[in-house]
């Protein structure tokens, strides 16, 4: 989909010329109507595991029921250690919702690859059988806004709320060499709460996630998901409001939730 509106006051292009998506740059009804001709689908997978299952997922749901891909097809995919306490939601006509039991895990690298492979397994066995694209989420989160079509790409990642307007040497990224999340500088610095894309540029990422993780857990060493997306979210898509005032941030669709670590702690 093409448009002839911009925003002069920021970055809508990457180096790779990849959109950079901010308010004011599409038109939604646009974007809307050629995925609706396209047959479009989306498939949504949110881990909710101990506290915070409580804590956030009945507003994560709800929230993206009211905002998340209005007027197209998506199916809900919860992972949760306790199905049981899933709350039923009230869903518009061709929105679904699955919920999975996982396994609870306390260590984050051991979280975060398990939770690659639990995608990874859920688009080879479920979600490729009838989603066009995939959106992972983490749960401590609230949708306040429209986060509709123009999101959608083959592979797309989202720019992180605090270093988005940062010079690229304040970046942290992984500067041991050993590590396969290895980088001396990088175009971006992108947030892992939320990604998507086509189901096989999730699944292949998603494995190779998991493998860079268990490569790292031998060699001892953490790992930073990165990629290199062909369509990227501008922070509007996740912003955390903590940070105040932004003149470039003109609507916020995706909102930090507010964090209790103390009755958070999973372990």
């Amino acid at each position: 989909v093409t448009t002839k509106l911009s925003r002069a006051d920021v970055q809508t292009n990457t180096s790779w010329n990849a959109p950079i998506i901010w308010d004011g740059m599409f038109d939604p009804d646009v974007f809307d109507q050629r995925h609706k001709q396209d047959q479009s689908t989306v498939a949504l997978t949110v881990f909710a595991v101990g506290r915070y299952l409580d804590a956030y997922l009945g507003t994560f749901l709800n929230s993206s029921e009211q905002y998340f891909m209005v007027g197209l097809p998506v199916t809900f995919y919860v992972f949760t250690d306790v199905p049981e306490k899933v709350p039923n939601m009230k869903l518009a006509p061709q929105r679904s919702l699955k919920v999975i039991k996982v396994e609870r895990h306390s260590r984050w690298q051991d979280i975060s690859m398990m939770r690659m492979k639990t995608i990874s397994d859920i688009i080879e066995s479920d979600i490729r059988h009838h989603s066009t694209y995939v959106f992972c989420f983490d749960v401590d989160q609230v949708f306040t806004g429209r986060f509709g079509s123009e999101a959608l790409g083959e592979s797309v990642a989202l720019l992180h709320a605090h270093f988005y307007n940062l010079p690229k040497h304040r970046f942290t990224y992984d500067r041991n060499p050993k590590s396969k999340a290895y980088m001396e500088t990088g175009d971006f610095y992108y947030h892992a709460a939320v990604f998507g894309g086509t189901w096989q540029s999730v699944k292949a990422m998603a494995d190779a996630c998991y493998q860079s993780i268990m490569e790292d857990k031998q060699n001892n060493v953490e790992y930073l998901w990165l990629h290199k997306p062909s369509r990227v979210l501008s922070p509007e898509y996740c912003w955390d409001r903590s940070i105040g005032y932004q003149k470039d941030i003109r609507v916020t669709r995706l909102i930090w939730a507010p964090k209790n670590s103390d009755t958070l702690r999973i372990s």
